[in-house]
């Protein structure tokens, strides 16, 4: 007559074994008890100091004529430039992306509040 076996998973993990079922429990194999290794914490890394953002230029260009009416203009010139202008509509402007070195236009909402804060700041010198 054959043995009869018994899977023992008293052990966590894949240390399950198999044993004769006459096989006293103290017989079994023991665990070693592993010094689990907890690395520690990392330490927070220190953010870069961002670099200061340099003042935004900008390029107002006529819609009708395609004339350049400012170009890297500041924004106290560019408000002057638009206080010249009859509508809001009569211009396009443009910002420079200074990543891209590209000018992008603005959109209508951008463009909205620089024609609402023309009247708010002087003239330029």
């Amino acid at each position: 007559m054959g043995k009869t076996w018994i899977l023992d998973t008293g052990t966590k993990g894949t240390g399950a074994s198999i044993r004769p079922l006459e096989q006293p429990p103290e017989a079994r194999p023991k665990a070693s008890p592993a010094k689990l290794y907890v690395p520690p914490a990392p330490r927070p890394k220190r953010a870069p100091e961002a670099a200061p953002r340099p003042p935004r230029q900008f390029k107002v260009v006529d819609v009708l004529t395609q004339e350049t009416l400012a170009e890297n203009a500041d924004m106290r010139r560019t408000l002057g430039v638009l206080r010249g202008v009859r509508s809001s509509l009569d211009v396009h402007v443009h910002v420079l992306d200074h990543v891209t070195q590209t000018w992008r236009l603005l959109s209508m909402d951008e463009q909205r509040a620089l024609w609402d804060a023309r009247e708010r700041v002087d003239a330029p010198a």
